[in-house]
């Protein structure tokens, strides 16, 4: 079957619910009623991608294409640690840290933006043990000379998020070298511009929404054995901002529109959802180190 044709058939299944609809040319494809939902008719479409050692993550990532930037609505982890993976260089902490981030890879420049376990500071004083989730941004550096980067949200109480709380995040190139990025949910709300040269509306990119267990100084390693384990962070929608007909749409990241990463191996992981649930970008995730 020709790409074209396997396409048309993938926006069939997707636009129909069912196996029902005929197997076409792409011209049918070009009339496709409701490209927001199911595909664009220039949209390219994702492909395999290598694993990167050093973490436990679910990625979920775009193809190469004109988005603008992505976003969605999680449902925090619950946190399970494994007590043999203490930090002998920071008392209270873990070897293992959980994140739930989006970020992209645009004009060669690599950005992570989302929620990370974090230090809080409680009566002034900065905890010795992370507590919460708080916002980071992270990019590396660009050949225009922008130096690599990482920052976090302020210590303050508005910006931590916990396990089981729902947030709407997203990042949207909203002019040419700079990203918003939103976090809401639980009655606080955090907003930026973050700077990031490689990232230029209507130049081809790519976004990805990742949940980990990131392992501390180990970038580049073998994902070190564990028994922690997040669960439970449910995706209730997920979407890529595109500009159609002249408006920034948000079209729903279906299983169509993402290349399906389960790092270092799908063992570790218990991902869960309905026909309906994948057709919104929604999906339950869970990621055990002792594997399932």
């Amino acid at each position: 079957m020709s790409t074209k044709i396997l396409v048309s058939v993938i926006a069939c299944l997707i636009a129909c619910g069912s196996i029902s609809c005929s197997e076409n040319t792409s011209d049918e494809k070009s009339k496709n009623s409701d490209p927001v939902n199911t595909f664009f008719d220039d949209e390219k479409f994702p492909v395999d991608q290598p694993c990167f050692q050093g973490a436990y993550y679910r990625k979920a990532v775009s193809s190469k294409d004109v988005w603008l930037g992505i976003g969605g609505t999680v449902v925090l982890p619950e946190i399970i640690f494994d007590e043999n993976r203490k930090n002998p260089a920071k008392p209270g902490q873990y070897l293992d840290n959980p994140s739930v981030y989006l970020g992209g890879n645009m004009g060669g420049q690599e950005t992570d933006i989302g929620l990370t376990w974090e230090v809080v500071k409680e009566n002034g004083v900065v905890s010795q043990e992370r507590k919460a989730f708080r916002p980071f941004m992270r990019r590396t550096s660009h050949p225009s000379g922008q130096s690599a980067n990482y920052s976090n949200a302020p210590a303050e109480d508005k910006y931590y998020w916990y396990p089981g709380e729902e947030v709407n995040i997203s990042i949207q190139i909203v002019e040419n070298g700079k990203l918003k990025f939103i976090v809401e949910g639980a009655g606080k709300r955090f907003e930026t511009d973050y700077e990031c040269a490689g990232y230029k509306q209507g130049n081809i990119g790519e976004f990805k929404r990742v949940n980990a267990i990131d392992q501390v100084a180990n970038e580049g390693k073998p994902a070190q054995a564990t028994g922690t384990m997040v669960k439970d962070s449910q995706w209730k929608e997920s979407y890529l901002f595109r500009l159609y007909e002249g408006n920034v749409v948000k079209a729903p990241m279906h299983e169509g529109r993402f290349t399906d990463m389960r790092c270092p191996d799908g063992m570790y992981f218990s991902i869960t959802a309905s026909d309906e649930e994948m057709k919104k970008g929604s999906e339950l995730i869970t990621i055990n180190g002792n594997g399932f």
